[in-house]
């Protein structure tokens, strides 16, 4: 909750004065409701805040899919290659940042790759399960984004149930954590 004070916001955890009077830092904080109104503060409630994944500052969903960028005449915006500029939409962007973190997952094995191809040395079980399941865990992240209608859907995918496991299908655990 945020303050006020004669229309001015009034910091919590911060010294004030009113009518010659200085209140101390923790006032706001050990004052009753009472106290608050007899002085005239009033309670405003916080500005709410919105996901900056799905959602704009004003809590307007962002655009889920891919826009073709046009100009006022409803031409094609072209970029300096003379390709049409798209703006990437919402689930396009969860995709791509899909892709990083698995291929983050998997740099860190990669060097078992290179060995095998440079010595034919074998890569361990354990290790080739892990790249595998990290491969299928990111198709089936994508695929569960595709798969969202709206951004209500994408909300609840990114979220936890109420026992707190994840609604999205999750990375394997490193083999060596």
């Amino acid at each position: 909750m945020a303050f006020k004070l004669d229309g001015n916001p009034l910091a919590v955890d911060v010294a004030f004065s009113h009518n010659d009077i200085n209140y101390p830092a923790n006032w706001l904080r050990l004052s009753t409701a009472d106290e608050k109104t007899a002085l005239g503060i009033t309670e405003v409630a916080d500005s709410p805040t919105y996901d900056s994944r799905f959602y704009w500052g004003d809590g307007n969903a962002k655009t889920l899919t891919d826009t073709n960028e046009v100009d006022e005449n409803g031409d094609p915006v072209l970029d300096e290659n003379g390709d049409q500029v798209v703006t990437l939409g919402v689930k396009s962007v969860l995709k791509a940042k899909e892709k990083d973190i698995a291929g983050s997952l998997l740099a860190k094995y990669d060097w078992y790759v290179v060995r095998k191809a440079e010595k034919s040395t074998a890569i361990p079980s354990v290790i080739s399960t892990y790249r595998d399941g990290v491969r299928t865990a990111c198709n089936t992240r994508e695929t569960e984004i595709t798969n969202c209608a709206d951004t209500a859907a994408l909300v609840t995918l990114y979220s936890s149930k109420d026992d707190g496991t994840p609604n999205m299908t999750q990375y394997p655990i490193d083999p060596n954590s």
